[in-house]
């Protein structure tokens, strides 16, 4: 019998000069006071921020120790990660973020970073809200260059609108800025490498303003990405458990589903899993124990874990997050 269960995080609250206090607002996030919070990190392992356990017999640890201590029942067999290889996160763009690209495998080491692909959930829109991710059609290298000059480099960026719902890969290399009035749920690759190409020529929260990287921006951006549009699958018909395929990648792998209020399901897997809780509430029981969670919580299950129950407390939406294949 593993000596793991159902892992529940304190979030970790990160302040940014784009951040408001929506989390608080939709999820009941105990924010500290007086903060624009940008970023709650809800499952990292990072020097930066490391999960602590918040409930269930192994509360206090943090996900470092559970790597260094328990890494195959936690992962799995075949996941020979050192650290633990995604990183979750809640964003709150009360304003927009700075266009920015995240650097591709093949240029990262050479500019002394981490790649990063990403995947963003809309969880809650503003009327109006968009967001800026690739080129737009017809914008070249040369022009992106020159506005960058002259402050206006946001003109050659792709903007798509969207609601809550919507969803968009960013494979590393893809240019992109979150546009303001967006909540969104994030699924990443471990890293937190950023180069910032343009911050619409505001100051930071300490009145200056903010470093951007132009040359390691220019070495990283794919000039060939036009256009990328939304995912576009749509739910199941089960009128019990609907899915959504989302994103299926080398480096995770997401559905969205819907379960209807009363309904219990079960949960079994060689890899970990991660359920991020949309809307509702719901019960994970395990062991005789009981872990609930409400909307913008989220649960860690190792892959050694046997059977999970699953109830559905209300009608339930979420994401289930489970690590790919590492085959590209």
């Amino acid at each position: 019998m593993s000596a793991l269960h159902p892992l529940v995080f304190h979030p970790i609250f990160k302040d940014r000069v784009w951040g408001g206090r929506n989390l608080e607002r939709l999820y009941g996030k105990q924010l500290p006071p007086e903060k624009p919070i940008g970023e709650s990190w809800e499952i990292t392992d990072r020097p930066e921020g490391v999960s602590v356990v918040a409930a269930g017999p192994l509360a206090g640890k943090d996900l470092r120790w559970l790597m260094e201590h328990h890494r195959q029942e936690l992962l799995g067999a075949h996941d020979q990660s050192e650290r633990f290889p995604l990183l979750i996160k809640l964003l709150d763009a009360e304003e927009k973020l700075s266009v920015q690209v995240h650097p591709p495998a093949a240029a990262a080491a050479g500019l002394g970073g981490e790649p990063k692909t990403e995947m963003w959930y809309i969880a809650d829109a503003k009327p109006g809200a968009e967001l800026y991710v690739g080129l737009r059609d017809g914008a070249t290298r040369e022009e992106f260059e020159q506005r960058i000059s002259d402050g206006t480099v946001a003109e050659c960026i792709h903007r798509v609108p969207v609601q809550a719902g919507d969803v968009m890969f960013l494979p590393s290399g893809r240019v992109h800025a979150i546009g303001a009035g967006l909540v969104i749920f994030e699924i990443q690759q471990n890293s937190d490498t950023t180069y910032r190409v343009f911050d619409w020529n505001r100051t930071g929260l300490d009145g200056k303003p903010r470093d951007l990287h132009i040359k390691e921006s220019l070495a990283s951006i794919n000039f060939e990405d036009y256009a990328p549009r939304l995912i576009g699958s749509v739910y199941s018909r089960n009128p019990t458990l609907a899915v959504r395929f989302l994103v299926d990648h080398p480096l995770f792998k997401v559905d969205a589903c819907k379960v209807k209020r009363g309904q219990h399901f079960y949960l079994r897997s060689d890899t970990f899993q991660i359920l991020a809780l949309l809307k509702g509430t719901m019960t994970i029981q395990y062991q005789g124990i009981d872990y609930k969670l409400t909307a913008g919580q989220f649960v860690l299950l190792p892959a050694a874990l046997d059977r999970v129950t699953v109830n559905a407390n209300t009608p339930i939406e979420f994401l289930q997050v489970q690590p790919g294949s590492g085959e590209s």
